[in-house]
């Protein structure tokens, strides 16, 4: 298992023109970002149409765009939060905004090797949010059981696990996720995640679900495809 830090941003809402959204996005809070110190990584994660090939789970509509800023060490994370704020400040009509700074966790995806670095394009983004009637013991859970499971699913190109760290900054317009625990699985495209979901393994992920130490809190799975927007 590698790891480094990630801050998500989830922008969702009513979007009254295609695209809009994305055009704001580039034309500003883009041009905030990239040169932030520390920065490693910025993704781009847009909603996959169509029906979940997920047999258990139908979330619906997710966000508009979520985006994923990561940075190589945690105190670069920590530092760039109040401009990372500052830069969704001014928000797009009717589009609400949440923040999540977490330590991101790559697990392998065969046995005795190393954690694949995300490449694919399609990623199952879930997340697991307050309260649970233990929350260590869930997330400890949880990131025993699932990532090794998840790695039997055929033809998976990546398995990433983000667990939030506490914030030393506040986070203006971005009001808190609220997350647990999240997770990613990565396909190469949507046929290649509905072969995943129709196999053996993705059944042992739900007898792993079942057994999860009690939580009430919401539980959201939503296809997306991510795109690559800077690399330092």
């Amino acid at each position: 298992m590698s790891h480094d830090f990630a801050f998500e941003v989830a922008l969702r809402g009513e979007e009254s023109q295609p695209g809009a959204l994305a055009a704001w996005f580039v034309d500003g809070p883009l041009q905030a970002l990239t040169p932030l110190p520390g920065l490693k990584s910025l993704d781009q994660y847009l909603p996959i149409g169509g029906a979940s090939r997920d047999p258990y789970n139908h979330d619906g509509v997710g966000p508009l765009m979520l985006l994923m800023l990561v940075f190589r060490t945690r105190s670069a994370l920590n530092e760039a939060r109040s401009a990372i704020a500052a830069a969704f400040e001014r928000l797009p009509a009717s589009i609400a905004a949440t923040g999540a700074g977490c330590e991101r966790l790559l697990y392998p995806v065969s046995e005795g090797g190393a954690p694949a670095p995300l490449q694919a394009p399609f990623s199952y983004v879930v997340r697991y949010h307050r309260p649970a009637d233990d929350e260590v013991l869930f997330v400890r859970n949880y990131l025993a059981t699932h990532p090794h499971t998840q790695a039997r699913l055929p033809a998976i190109r990546s398995i990433l696990c983000y667990v939030p760290i506490e914030a030393n900054a506040a986070n203006g317009r971005l009001a808190d996720a609220n997350y647990m625990v999240g997770n990613e699985v990565v396909f190469d495209d949507a046929d290649a995640f509905g072969a995943a979901m129709a196999s053996p393994a993705r059944e042992e992920l739900r007898a792993h679900y079942r057994e999860f130490p009690r939580f009430t809190g919401a539980n959201t799975h939503y296809p997306m495809q991510r795109t690559r927007l800077f690399e330092s």
